[in-house]
C-alpha cells in the first residue's frame, strides 16, 4: 500500500465507524510530492497502524478545471482517484464523502460515522 507519507499533521476530527476507529488529519506537511487538504485514516480495532485512506489532494494546475481538489481512496490492493471537486477543500464536506466512500469500499453501509471528538 503506498500509504500518504505524513511528517506532520493536526487532528481535525476523530471517529468511530463499525470496527474503525477514524482521524481527520489537516494541515498536512508530507514527504511525497502531493499537497494533502485532509486525509481519514482508518485503523480497524486491534491493529496499530491505519489500513484504509481517504485524501483530498489539490489538484495540479493543469486540472484547475476539474476542481481544486481530488479525492483518492489508498488501501492494500486499491490506490484510485474518485473524482476532482472544488467541495473537498470544505471540511464538512470531505468527512461526508470520505466516509460515504470508505462505506462503499469496505461494506459498512449499515454503519454511521460517530464524532468522538
Amino acid at each position: 500500500m503506498d500509504a500518504p507519507k505524513i511528517q506532520t499533521a493536526i487532528p481535525q476530527r476523530r471517529y468511530q465507524f463499525g470496527e474503525y476507529t477514524g482521524v481527520v488529519l489537516g494541515d498536512i506537511e508530507s514527504s511525497d510530492d502531493v499537497k494533502y487538504r485532509y486525509i481519514l485514516a482508518l485503523v480497524r480495532e486491534g491493529e496499530s497502524r491505519p489500513s484504509f485512506y481517504v485524501t483530498a489532494e489539490k489538484n495540479p494546475r493543469r486540472r484547475a478545471q476539474e476542481g481544486s481538489h481530488r479525492l483518492r481512496v489508498i488501501t492494500q490492493g486499491l490506490d484510485e482517484e474518485i473524482a476532482s471537486s472544488d467541495a473537498w477543500a470544505e471540511l464538512d464536506v470531505f468527512c461526508a464523502e470520505a466516509f460515504a466512500v470508505a462505506a462503499k469500499v469496505l461494506g459498512l453501509s449499515d454503519e454511521q460515522p460517530v464524532m468522538i471528538s
